[in-house]
């Protein structure tokens, strides 16, 4: 075979297999996608201050495992201890207050029975005037006195009802339901909610992190001092849209993190993302703006996924942002061992990038 007959042999070889590559990559991309865009996400929580205040004690360090309800720093209570002692004081105050008008009203009420006596007194005087005046016995102007005694006491007793109404609307309900030691009581509830804020406890479990506290730091109210990172951890996948054609929610996954080359686990698809940035539309009273391009081929639109492993413990043990390459399988058995053979020659790959 002739040097050139050798040129042309291997340039035919190379073609075959670049055309072989490239139908088997089209092929793959469609019915056993693969993708490096993955990673792990944890939720991030701020731990944010309720109140406001010097910080006497940092109570945990930077990057430590903490459990949820556990303190993580206090805000000097002093001012929040007086609080409470003066929304006790008002509270007692209040108790003082409906005694006082509880006095009042027994003393009114005591005024109207009074009144009330003379007045029946002065009703059978002018009973007994109207049937004298009647007979002609007294004159008409004893009978004006006895009758301007009797709308007096009328009067007087109407005065000392109002009152006594007036009274016991200020007094208000007896018991716990009156209205000024609920409000006594919300002011003290208040106080005491107050001064639990000053121990600032973690809302979860996890790790703590970017902490930024001291002793000595002005919390504000607010304002986030540090965050936890939760041990609950979610892993992602975004994939080319027409990757997705022929997946669907349980479809098997196959997963190879960076942090651990050489190794495989298996997963599968649990929800697909309602949506990307890039298709939200905000209400901001401006007119719709549209795309402008002048490329011929625009960049593929990627979808993200949710996975879950079937080692469901094994995603906490991997930090915030911690990257993988996502293998999703066929139905088929030939195209599943195809794909699983991809993910291992990936993960192996991981040893050296």
């Amino acid at each position: 075979m002739t040097p050139d007959q050798k040129f042309a042999r291997y340039v035919k070889i190379s073609l075959a297999g670049f055309i072989v590559l490239f139908l088997y990559f089209v092929i793959a991309d469609l019915y056993m996608p693969v993708t490096p865009q993955a990673r792990v996400y944890h939720p991030v929580v701020q731990v944010t201050p309720q109140v406001s205040g010097r910080v006497t004690d940092v109570l945990v360090t930077n990057n430590q495992a903490v459990e949820k309800q556990q303190a993580l720093f206090k805000i000097n209570d002093e001012p929040f201890e007086l609080a409470v002692q003066q929304a006790e004081l008002a509270y007692d105050d209040a108790k003082l207050q409906n005694q006082r008008l509880d006095s009042s009203v027994k003393a009114i009420e005591a005024q109207l029975a009074a009144a009330q006596a003379k007045l029946h007194e002065q009703t059978l005087l002018f009973e007994r005037g109207e049937s004298l005046l009647k007979k002609r016995s007294i004159s008409e102007q004893e009978y004006e006195t006895i009758n301007a005694n009797y709308q007096s006491s009328k009067a007087n007793v109407a005065a000392i009802e109002a009152q006594l109404s007036e009274a016991k609307l200020a007094r208000g309900k007896i018991g716990d339901d009156n209205l000024a030691l609920r409000h006594a009581q919300n002011q003290l509830e208040q106080a005491k909610l107050n001064l639990s804020y000053t121990t600032v406890t973690a809302d979860t479990d996890g790790k703590t992190a970017n902490l930024q506290v001291t002793p000595g730091t002005y919390a504000n109210k607010g304002q986030p001092l540090m965050a936890i990172v939760a041990n609950k951890a979610d892993l992602v996948a975004d994939f080319r849209e027409k990757s997705l054609v022929h997946v669907q929610i349980g479809s098997t996954a196959k997963v190879s993190f960076d942090a651990l080359p050489g190794k495989v686990f298996t997963g599968k698809i649990i929800s697909f993302e309602a949506g990307v940035s890039d298709g939200q539309l905000n209400a901001n009273g401006l007119l719709s703006a549209t795309e402008s391009s002048n490329r011929w081929v625009r960049d593929a639109q990627r979808q993200r996924i949710h996975i879950q492993l079937d080692e469901h413990q094994m995603l906490a043990k991997f930090p915030s942002g911690a990257r993988a390459t996502v293998q999703l399988l066929p139905d088929s058995n030939i195209g599943s061992w195809f794909a699983s053979m991809q993910i291992r020659f990936i993960s192996v790959l991981h040893f050296i990038y």
